[in-house]
């Protein structure tokens, strides 16, 4: 079973500026790109997952919680299943790689917060979304 992995970024500073920078993500999988706004840092846009689609989040500004969930049947998953969080802040451009199987709780927990998100299948490349209401997993 493949798990999620944070790929840690890194930044340069100098007179010029600041470079932000991931060195160690294999970008050549990504089909498409998108940006997530949250409308404030009170909403979650949870649960929704997919069970064969590969995704990375990188947070560009602000930061973000993301809390993962491994499903073990997508037609009725149990409701304790194992939550894993990780925090993503818009400095050093760390990476977090969550394979197939999961699905996500995205809060921003800053205002004007952006989360870069790639995905390994263009739109409408297959069909595999799975939306659960936010309360359905237990905390």
């Amino acid at each position: 079973m493949e798990l999620p992995e944070l790929i840690k970024g890194g930044c340069y500073e100098d007179e010029r500026g600041r470079l932000d920078f991931n060195n160690d993500i294999n970008a050549l999988l990504a089909k498409r790109i998108y940006i997530i706004r949250n409308v404030d840092s009170e909403f979650v846009r949870a649960w929704q997952g997919h069970k064969i689609e590969r995704r990375w989040f990188s947070s560009i500004n602000g930061a973000f919680e993301i809390k993962l969930i491994r499903i073990d049947n997508w037609e009725s998953p149990s409701k304790d299943l194992q939550q894993r969080m990780f925090v993503l802040k818009g400095n050093g451009m760390d990476i977090l790689a969550v394979p197939p199987g999961y699905v996500s709780s995205i809060q921003a927990l800053e205002k004007d917060s952006k989360l870069l998100v790639m995905v390994d299948h263009a739109l409408g490349e297959v069909k595999d979304e799975y939306r659960y209401d936010v309360d359905y997993f237990n905390d």
